[in-house]
């Protein structure tokens, strides 16, 4: 009876060899999936990738021989500093400082300006445009359709139309990078609050507060920091992007950019970029330092 009764028994070490061998078949198996998608996504990405290099007609024989084609292209508009007359050869280099300077300050309001405008734009559409903030399916398409629209088509053909109605000057240039901010910075937005935790929502809506209210009061403290981090990194690029609109009459230090290209004068090219390339480099300081304070990080040089 005693052998009977071992012999029928369950066999604790059995049950758990046959737990562990299933969940080590389980692993295998979500192994091999994991490594065959691994391997499709890296074949994909080498067909793209060869694909793309045939239409372009990238090679690296022509890379090489080009590049110092650029920059003897560079050297050309670099001017000629003699250490004994220094200041009279950067004095003839930046011989319109004053007005450049005016072109300038212009560029960076005309940045300012649209960055503000355009974020606007962005905060408003950004919240039907999540996904997890609006039930109706028609006002989430609708938002990000027109999102979409806003920053596919390029700030220079933005330009060339409010140019067209408009006419010459920054204001055209302010209404480019609006619309094209508020497409961009839209998204972005709308992506942060969709990463938002539930439970403040949840709990105004239980107080009873409205649609409105829970944007306010749940949603807007939870992302703000990001809000303002991507609104000054997108300040940034809209100076940079001020400074091309001038190709098609939008005002600002681009303008005078095109014309120096398109008379030969290489010193004058120098010269602007080197007052852009100063000029976005003080502005990213800037908005690095606000960015810290912001999220609480107050960060010195050296640290």
């Amino acid at each position: 009876m005693k052998l009977l009764g071992q012999a029928s028994g369950p066999s604790p070490g059995g049950g758990q060899n046959g737990r562990l061998a299933a969940f080590e078949q389980r692993y295998r198996q979500e192994q091999g999936a994991r490594l065959f998608w691994t391997g499709a996504y890296a074949l994909l990405f080498l067909v793209a990738l060869a694909i793309s290099i045939i239409v372009s007609d990238f090679n690296l024989p022509g890379l090489i021989t080009g590049l110092p084609k650029a920059w003897n292209y560079i050297a050309g508009t670099l001017p000629s500093l003699s250490l004994k007359t220094l200041w009279a050869d950067l004095a003839d280099w930046y011989w319109g400082l004053r007005f450049w300077l005016r072109l300038l300050f212009e560029t960076i309001l005309m940045g300012f300006i649209g960055t503000v405008l355009g974020g606007i734009v962005a905060l408003a559409l950004s919240f039907p445009a999540a996904r997890n903030l609006v039930e109706n399916t028609a006002i989430y398409f609708a938002a990000r359709r027109a999102l979409e629209f806003f920053r596919t088509v390029p700030e220079l053909v933005f330009a060339l139309i409010f140019v067209f109605a408009f006419g010459l000057g920054p204001f055209a240039g302010v209404l480019a990078i609006a619309v094209h901010t508020a497409g961009s910075l839209g998204k972005l937005f709308a992506e942060v609050n969709e990463n938002v935790d539930e439970r403040p929502l949840d709990g105004v809506r239980a107080a009873g507060g409205n649609w409105p209210m829970v944007m306010r009061l749940a949603v807007v403290p939870q992302v703000l920091p990001n809000y303002a981090s991507y609104l000054l990194l997108r300040f940034e690029i809209n100076v940079r992007g001020a400074s091309a609109l001038g190709i098609v009459g939008a005002g600002g230090i681009g303008q005078e950019l095109y014309v120096a290209i398109r008379q030969f004068e290489y010193t004058d090219i120098s010269a602007i970029m080197l007052l852009l390339i100063i000029t976005t480099s003080i502005i990213d300081v800037i908005c690095e330092t606000i960015r810290h304070r912001l999220i609480g990080h107050d960060l010195t040089l050296g640290s």
